[in-house]
């Protein structure tokens, strides 16, 4: 039996509009609210502000869900988002439509009074996005009769600290910690996710039920037209593709575009620059031969440069899911990437693995693949390419 209705945390959504493209986890927020709002369970939706909470009735949910894909502009900023986001202009807009759009609003503490008063009993909680994942505030949902689902998209501040922000592992530990004590159902998206998230619960005292849905990989669709002048389209070429952060590993890219032999193939970095990477900053700033930095392209453009790319070079050091090389393997483009355990388990034979600590390796296949075409497609091992209509098949009859 369905819920009574569903009722989406959509703040990380929200704070992600008028920001440039959005990420894969805002994708994923986005990916479940078209689901919902495409099927017969009313829909609510939960945004937290600056100012306190906003209760969105289905209607409301859909103008985000609008406005998140680009079919719907935001409208101008109330004075009360000029005054509580004064740097942050994008925020501000969007916090005004939300006042605009709201069903109920209400201060951080009157949380669970608002959800008693406006949702019906046993109402389902969704939490895409690790936002509002507070004790105070789940116990707050649970204390109003909702059951609390939470997709857990990674741990990778509690494995690897060393590759997130000062501050960001206790923080994390934090959120973890409440979905341990509160959580109805967790949702995650390998076993490889579910056996690292269970080991860090067992130790914070409770592992609640869990279920295992890959993430959808919707088909990419190439778009020439959308690539940036100037690129040569030509002659051979490779991409990486996410965040310039430590865990990605640009460094060991950047020693191999270094000791290419000319003519060296193009390497297309594709994403934002993120923190603690001064060094590869400075690198890329003194515009090393062959290496061409990216941003804030369009999906279309990014699927167009990878559809006529050599490889997808992806020697990230730890991965959640990684969407990249799973969208490379369906449009049939090799994979060099590390021997990560979840991509063992989401590619399978595929990619071709190869020691993110040693450049050689790398430098070798490089070369081959920059020689000569290869053939595309040929070890994809029967994988599947994951799809959302699967994934909702398995979690949305749960919740």
């Amino acid at each position: 039996m369905p819920p009574p209705a569903r009722l989406i945390d959509l703040t990380r959504l929200v704070s992600r509009l008028g920001r440039g493209p959005l990420t894969g986890v805002d994708r994923v927020e986005l990916a479940y609210l078209d689901a919902l709002l495409a099927g017969h369970v009313p829909v609510f939706g939960l945004v937290r502000t600056a100012l306190g909470f906003v209760l969105l009735d289905r209607a409301g949910a859909d103008c985000v869900a609008q406005r998140a894909a680009g079919t719907a502009a935001m409208g101008h900023a109330d004075w009360l988002g000029r005054w509580t986001r004064r740097r942050q202009p994008a925020r501000a807009r969007a916090e005004a439509d939300l006042r605009r759009l709201a069903l109920a609003r209400c201060a951080g503490p009157l949380l669970g009074r608002m959800l008693r008063r406006r949702l019906p009993a046993d109402t389902s909680y969704l939490n895409l996005g690790h936002a509002n994942l507070a004790a105070r505030r789940l116990a707050a949902i649970k204390a109003a009769g909702l059951r609390i689902a939470v997709l857990v998209h990674d741990v990778i501040p509690l494995d690897y600290p060393q590759f997130t922000r000062p501050g960001i592992s206790q923080v994390f530990a934090r959120k973890m910690a409440a979905v341990a004590a509160h959580a109805d159902l967790v949702i995650h998206t390998t076993e490889d996710a579910r056996n690292r998230t269970a080991r860090h619960f067992a130790r914070m005292g409770r592992v609640p039920p869990g279920v295992v849905a890959p993430l959808g990989v919707p088909q990419p669709k190439p778009d020439a037209a959308l690539i940036p002048p100037g690129l040569d389209m030509t002659q051979p070429y490779f991409v990486t593709v996410g965040t310039i952060e430590p865990r990605k590993n640009h460094v060991l890219l950047l020693d191999v575009w270094d000791r290419l032999p000319q003519p060296k193939p193009k390497l297309y970095i594709i994403g934002a620059r993120g923190w603690a990477n001064e060094a590869v900053f400075t690198r890329l700033d003194g515009a090393p031969p062959a290496v061409q930095e990216l941003r804030n392209l369009p999906d279309g453009a990014v699927a167009a440069l990878l559809q006529g790319a050599r490889a997808l070079l992806f020697p990230s050091l730890a991965e959640g899911y990684g969407l990249p090389p799973i969208e490379a393997m369906a449009l049939g483009v090799p994979v060099l990437c590390a021997p990560l355990t979840v991509y063992h388990e989401t590619m399978g034979d595929y990619p071709v693995y190869l020691d993110p600590s040693d450049s050689y390796p790398w430098l070798e296949t490089i070369i081959r693949l920059g020689r000569t075409e290869g053939k595309r497609g040929a070890r994809a091992g029967g994988m599947a390419i994951p799809t959302w209509a699967d994934h909702f098949n398995r979690v949305l009859s749960l919740i």
